[in-house]
């Protein structure tokens, strides 16, 4: 087997041995190194020497044996009663062996939670499940929160040594604790999934990888919590946005605007399963910026092709969403719909005040939406210059290709 191939096969079994390793040991920051230390075995191992017959147990069996070690170790630096009874496990966290399927649901689901510890802050709950569950590296989630790669690391590290001085047990949360860190939750699995189909960083546009461990996630978190309508418009957001994943790329894997992509490839399965998780969720209430963002999605993905989008209908939801929070992001979006609905010079009047505000002032989006409505109005030389300013600012490299492409092709038509 490849080593590309041993990588796919590692990342979803990575937060099942964390998650079974935290369960049946505690000590969620050693763990963490343990897994690591396995997961990099068998990355160097496997290509070479072939998949054993359960790699999830061999991971495990691995990743167990470096922890011993690494606990032992600690042990014997402490040196004192105290220190040694911190690695002591506390009676309610003992449970079957690691190995062993967890009896109370997925471990990775556990996990989720877990990281969303009420000791940490929001910001640190999100970084560490993203860390931890989601397979991210750390200069990702610092991208996905706009902060420096070296504030990332202090906030995770900080989240696991909280974790480890809690001795808060290893199963999911009950009664009103669930609903306190259930935000949190919904918003990792946002993150996560969106990380998976618009990559920030790297060669290609997507990683199915990550969008499809937050769908298979989010539908486990929909099976524990069902009537929560915000737990299904997440999880339909995820399969309406996925469905369209297939015509997203081009047969060079080239960014295709939705605007030119080939409905046809879009996943009608998704789309119907989508359209009606978001009906049912929206009438039971109250409506949340996920069923509204599902609803969105919804709309894109029912209308047979671009020039028949019901963009009044998509700028209204939009100005509902707004409604929510203060999110950059979501006005850059209304801006773009406003400007489909009511004309481009009032979409961009809306950017310009977004330019403004200055907190997308390193985000690519933003000279992005200007270029695509510079080019509408017929102003070619500033939409060149503004698709180069966002080729700049883009750390993808399949992005950054399309934006270059679109300012050259405006050069040549001068």
């Amino acid at each position: 087997m490849t080593g590309e191939r041993v990588e796919e096969l590692l990342r979803p079994l990575a937060p099942q041995v964390l998650g079974a390793l935290v369960r049946r040991y505690g000590h969620f920051d050693t763990a963490e190194d343990a897994t690591q230390e396995a997961l990099i075995a068998a990355a160097t191992g496997w290509p070479r020497d072939g998949v054993p017959e359960n790699p999830r147990a061999w991971l495990i069996a691995v990743a167990a044996r470096r922890l011993t070690d690494l606990l032992r170790r600690e042990q014997a630096r402490a040196r004192r009663e105290d220190a040694v009874h911190r690695w002591v496990l506390p009676g309610d966290r003992m449970a079957s062996p690691a190995d062993e399927p967890p009896t109370d649901g997925d471990d990775s689901l556990i996990l989720l939670f877990l990281c969303c510890h009420p000791a940490l802050s929001p910001a640190s709950q999100i970084a560490l499940t993203l860390r931890a569950v989601g397979g991210l590296s750390t200069a990702e989630v610092a991208r996905a929160f706009l902060v420096p790669e070296a504030t990332m690391t202090r906030r995770i590290t900080r989240g696991k040594q909280r974790i480890r001085d809690s001795g808060l047990p290893f199963r999911m949360p009950t009664g009103a604790e669930r609903p306190a860190r259930l935000a949190a939750v919904l918003h990792v699995l946002y993150l996560i999934f969106n990380e998976g189909y618009a990559r920030t960083s790297g060669p290609g546009l997507l990683r199915a990888d990550l969008s499809a461990e937050a769908i298979r996630l989010a539908r486990l978190v929909h099976r524990l919590l069902p009537d929560d309508p915000e737990v299904t418009g997440l999880l339909a957001l995820m399969l309406l946005t996925d469905a369209r994943a297939p015509a997203r790329i081009g047969p060079h894997g080239e960014l295709v605007p939705m605007a030119e992509q080939d409905r046809r490839r879009w996943k009608a399965d998704q789309i119907a399963e989508g359209v009606a998780l978001v009906s049912a969720a929206l009438p039971r209430g109250p409506v949340g910026p996920y069923q509204v963002q599902a609803a969105i999605a919804a709309v894109h993905d029912e209308a047979r092709s671009a020039e028949a989008t019901d963009w009044a209908q998509i700028t209204a939801l939009y100005e509902v969403l707004l409604g929510f929070s203060d999110n950059p992001v979501v006005a850059l979006n209304h801006a773009v719909a406003v400007a489909m609905s009511c004309g481009a010079p009032a979409g961009l009047e809306l950017l310009d005040r977004l330019r403004a505000d200055g907190r997308l002032s390193d985000d690519p989006r933003l000279p992005a939406a200007r270029a695509h409505l510079l080019e509408l109005v017929g102003d070619r030389s500033g939409a060149r210059d503004a698709y180069l300013a966002a080729a700049a600012r883009s750390t993808n490299l399949a992005q950054q290709r399309y934006l270059h492409a679109r300012a050259d092709r405006l050069r040549d038509a001068d």
